[in-house]
């Protein structure tokens, strides 16, 4: 018998062909799982930020992208802008609840750990703040961020990482 009772997650980098999937996923996630805490119109300003296939492709391009598969098939993504900061974190509403989340931030935070970096940022949505927090991410402020003149509130968190003794803390 070939079937599986419990899919498996798997990780692997982002490749090209990978993008016009990403951003449906990076539609869908906004559009269906941030209404509890962001208006329609800031949903559709949101999404609307990947329709330029081309501008989404270079900036996912430009930063260390992992994309989470479930029996093969892309259903989330997790980028790291520069050395310290997680840029983009989304899955998709379908595949939510798997543990794709934190797959993805669990190798993000031990990639950047591996390359010297103390602590890791984030400007949290308010839909993903307390998967941050859960995480042992501290809220350091909030902000309002402008997209085609829809303002949002987001949160600034910061994750000290392990040092090479084992030990984590908070900043």
């Amino acid at each position: 018998m070939s079937a599986q009772a419990n899919p498996r997650l798997a990780l692997r980098p982002m490749l090209p062909a990978d993008v016009p999937l990403l951003a449906e996923i990076f539609r869908e996630s906004v559009l269906d799982l941030t209404g509890e805490d962001y208006s329609a119109e800031q949903q559709e300003a949101w999404a609307a930020t990947a329709d330029d296939l081309k501008e989404f492709s270079q900036k996912l391009a430009k930063q260390l992208t992992l994309v989470a598969t479930l029996e093969g098939s892309p259903v989330g993504f997790a980028s790291l802008k520069g050395k310290d900061e997680i840029d983009m974190l989304f899955v998709h509403p379908a595949a939510s609840r798997y543990g794709a989340a934190t797959m993805l931030v669990d190798a993000l935070e031990k990639l950047a750990a591996s390359r010297g970096t103390e602590a890791l940022k984030v400007d949290a949505s308010d839909t993903a703040r307390d998967f941050f927090e859960k995480r042992g991410y501290v809220a350091q402020q909030r902000n309002s961020v402008s997209l085609d003149d829809v303002w949002f509130a987001n949160t600034t968190m910061k994750k000290v990482l392990a040092n090479k003794g084992g030990v984590s803390g908070e900043a």
